[in-house]
């Protein structure tokens, strides 16, 4: 297993914004999965969706992963919310480092998107029913290739970022 610490979790949950903060904390580099797709074809995660559809863009998720195994060490990766979901992904996420789920409750994360339209799969009638449905059937697949699970709803980026820090030196804070 390589040395990355690897945030896995729903849209929203703060996969981004803690591993920016993660970054500059442990002086680790931090690579967005969704960010390095985009980088790699030209367009946003909305116009691969449009353009190619969900399950080209699930195949890219997990070319992205065996590019990363092969390249990196000691770092930050955040990646998209439905890149879990494909059983192939869960051993490549694990051989790339440990595993953390940011877990949030479906009203934090509706708080956090509610006004974010480049979300493909929030442009619905009703985003707060579509959270709740995709992260009934997210949360347990989620878990499962977690190392370690983290509920994030009510904590501060610090005491995120102690127990992340915490669990990679081997506490349990």
């Amino acid at each position: 297993m390589k040395d990355n610490i690897i945030l896995i979790g729903f849209m929203g949950s703060g996969k981004t914004s803690v591993g920016i903060r993660l970054s500059y904390r442990l002086k680790r580099t931090i690579i967005d999965t969704d960010k390095w797709i985009e980088r790699r074809q030209g367009m946003s995660v909305s116009e691969i969706f449009d353009a190619h559809g969900e399950k080209a863009f699930r195949d890219m998720e997990t070319e992205c992963l065996k590019e990363l195994l092969r390249t990196v060490d000691g770092q930050i990766i955040s990646v998209g919310g439905g890149l879990p979901m494909r059983e192939e992904n869960h051993g490549l996420l694990k051989k790339l480092g440990r595993v953390f789920y940011l877990s949030a409750a479906p009203e934090t994360i509706y708080e956090r998107v509610k006004s974010d339209t480049t979300r493909p799969l929030l442009q619905v009638a009703d985003p707060m029913e579509r959270i709740r449905t995709l992260l009934k059937q997210r949360a347990p697949v989620y878990e499962a290739c977690a190392d370690v699970i983290l509920e994030v709803s009510d904590k501060t980026f610090d005491e995120i970022l102690d127990q992340i820090e915490g669990e990679m030196k081997g506490k349990n804070i």
